[in-house]
């Protein structure tokens, strides 16, 4: 695939996908960030549609905002507040033409990310 921004979440503290997460896109712009969609995850713990497609993914800045807490807080007692709420993870893309793969490998306690394929 090229030109598309794409997400997976999977739940390392259970050792499955992040099914049903809430996941925000924004564009940021002069420092403003634009909301662009909001999605969910499905039972693969990725999105049903690319975050942005080729008609609409363009160089820049964006920030992907992961509803941690949210997800977690259905099936573990997380305490008040959480250690992770709403994880940001901002990046720029230069080549809108290439596919630009964000995923989250993330616990209650921890995540990571990385540029994937």
């Amino acid at each position: 695939m090229s030109g598309l921004l794409t997400t997976h979440v999977l739940d390392t503290a259970n050792g499955r996908p992040a099914t049903g997460m809430s996941i925000e896109l924004y564009a940021i712009e002069r420092e403003h960030r634009r909301l662009v969609k909001t999605l969910r995850t499905n039972a693969d713990g990725r999105t049903d549609e690319p975050l942005l497609g080729k008609e609409e993914f363009a160089a820049g800045l964006y920030e992907v905002v992961f509803d941690v807490a949210g997800y977690f807080a259905r099936d573990t007692d997380l305490p008040d507040p959480p250690f992770l709420g709403r994880v940001p993870i901002r990046f720029g893309v230069a080549d809108p033409a290439a596919h630009y793969h964000v995923p989250l490998l993330v616990s209650p306690w921890s995540y990571s990310t990385y540029r994937g394929s």
